[in-house]
C-alpha cells in the first residue's frame, strides 16, 4: 500500500539561524520570507533548536514598560522549563531564544507519521534531517495536509487496488467501495473476520482518507484461530499484529 513520504512534501529550501545569529536578524529572517518559525543549525548543517514566532514574542513581552515600577525577578523556585523560558526574555542570539531538544522528522518518515509527531509536540513546522541528522528540508502543517487533498475517485481507487485485489486477493466486485469528501464505505461479504478487520485497517491508512464506514460482513468468525502460516491470502501476519 502506497503512503507518501515526508520527501514528497517538503521545502528543500531551508532558511536556517546560526547559534551566534543575533536577534534582531533572527526576526528579520521570519519577516522577509513570511515563515513563522526556522532551524537553528551549526557548522556541519545539524539541527540545535528551532525558533519560532513565539520565542521571539517571550523576548519582546519581558521588555519593561517604561511606565511601570520596575520589579525584581529571580529564577529561584522556578521549574527548569520556566527558567529557560524566563531567560528567552533576555535572549541576545539564536542560540539563548531557540527551543531544545529539537524535534525533527526524516524524509523517508510518513505523512501520517509526521501529522502525529507535530500533534503530540503541539508544532507547527519540523526540520527534516538526514541520516547524520543534518538539515535537508523543512515541512509544515500546510504541507502535510496536502494529502486531504486527493480526489474521491483516486482513493476509491487506491482502495480497490492496493487493498483488496493486491493485499486481500478479493474479486473488486466482492466488496463494494464508495468515497465521499474522503469517508470510504465498505460494503460486502467476505470469508473470514479477519478480512473484513484488515481492510478497514489498511483502508484507513490510506493518504486522504477522512474515515472509514465498516458495513462489512463475513462467514466465518477466526478471531480466535489466527493463522500460523508466515501469510494468508497475500496479507502477511504483520496487518494481523497491528489490529
Amino acid at each position: 500500500m502506497r503512503q507518501n513520504k515526508v520527501g514528497s512534501v517538503m521545502a528543500t529550501e531551508v532558511v536556517t539561524a546560526r547559534y551566534g545569529t543575533p536577534f534582531k536578524e533572527v526576526a528579520q529572517l521570519l519577516h522577509e520570507h513570511r515563515i513563522s518559525g526556522l532551524p537553528v543549525i551549526d557548522e556541519d548543517d545539524k539541527v540545535l533548536g528551532v525558533i519560532s514566532e513565539t520565542d521571539l514574542m517571550v523576548r519582546q513581552a519581558a521588555i519593561p514598560d517604561p511606565y511601570e515600577t520596575p520589579r525584581r525577578f529571580r529564577f529561584t523556585g522556578l521549574t527548569r522549563g520556566a527558567r529557560r523560558q524566563a531567560a528567552k526574555g533576555h535572549a541576545r542570539t539564536a542560540g539563548q531564544l531557540m527551543s531544545v531538544p529539537p524535534v525533527t522528522v526524516h524524509a523517508d518518515d510518513t505523512i501520517a507519521e509526521a501529522a502525529r509527531t507535530m500533534a503530540n509536540n503541539r508544532v507547527e513546522r519540523l526540520p527534516v534531517v538526514d541520516e547524520e541528522e543534518r538539515v535537508v528540508g523543512i515541512v509544515t502543517r500546510r504541507d502535510l495536509i496536502q494529502v486531504f487533498l486527493q480526489p474521491d475517485d483516486a482513493i476509491r481507487q487506491e482502495v480497490i487496488d492496493e487493498v483488496l485485489v493486491r493485499s486481500l486477493w478479493l474479486a473488486p466486485s466482492t466488496v463494494e467501495v464508495s468515497v465521499d469528501e474522503g469517508v470510504v464505505t465498505l460494503d460486502g461479504h467476505v470469508e473470514r473476520r479477519s478480512e473484513a478487520e484488515i481492510a478497514v485497517s489498511m483502508t484507513d491508512r490510506i493518504d486522504g482518507v477522512v474515515a472509514v464506514v465498516d458495513k462489512l460482513t463475513y462467514r466465518m468468525d477466526d478471531s480466535r484461530t489466527r493463522p500460523v502460516e508466515p501469510a494468508m491470502h497475500g496479507v502477511t501476519e504483520e496487518w494481523l499484529r497491528k489490529l
